[in-house]
């Protein structure tokens, strides 16, 4: 699966403001600076969880069907799946009706599952033969992301506003406090 966004989030999880306060820095000197490390914080965050915390559409795309009757979605949480196209050998899009299947919202990972007895239209193509399109996030407004999960954001943004040094990656060194970590565990996804 590969997995590509299309639409990104219309908003950060932390406004400038509220990093700002956090910061106790009152004026705009620093404020290009404190927005990119709010992006970073977030991305950051969304990598170590493995969910996306603001409202965003992504396609995911497969080269065939899994042999079981449902397809594990690693965007999460899921809002919705907006469409699934499978490509013939011409690279004919075909949209597959949705009647077809469902979205299994509550699993982590979440599911496209198929309905009933029948069976996924086979692709034509050999790769990337399969758009499966997606809403996901926690919900369009900062309050609608968890708090522990913004507290994470301003604890990265702050350490990483007082501690500008060059963070070398491939050592012991964590490029974020612990309390960050301990923040974010509960949202952990986890691969078994």
């Amino acid at each position: 699966m590969t997995a590509v966004l299309i639409t990104g989030p219309a908003a950060e999880p932390v406004s400038l403001d509220e990093a700002k306060a956090h910061l106790r820095v009152d004026n705009t000197d620093e404020d290009l600076l404190i927005a990119s490390l709010i992006t970073t914080a977030r991305l950051h965050l969304e990598v170590e969880t493995r969910r996306v915390f603001m409202t965003q559409t992504w396609s995911l795309v497969f080269d065939d069907w899994p042999d079981a009757r449902f397809v594990e979605l690693f965007v999460a949480p899921l809002q919705s799946i907006d469409s699934v196209t499978v490509f013939d050998d011409a690279d004919t899009a075909t949209l597959i009706d949705p009647a077809l299947y469902f979205a299994s919202l509550d699993t982590l990972p979440p599911r496209l599952v198929l309905r009933g007895s029948g069976s996924w239209p086979h692709p034509g193509r050999s790769a990337n033969g399969i758009d499966i399109r997606v809403t996901a996030g926690y919900g369009p407004a900062p309050a609608d992301v968890p708090q522990p999960l913004r507290q994470a954001i301003l604890l990265a943004v702050a350490h990483w506003f007082e501690h500008r040094e060059l963070v070398v990656f491939g050592s012991s060194s964590v490029p974020v406090p612990q309390s960050v970590a301990a923040l974010v565990q509960p949202y952990r996804q986890v691969r078994l």
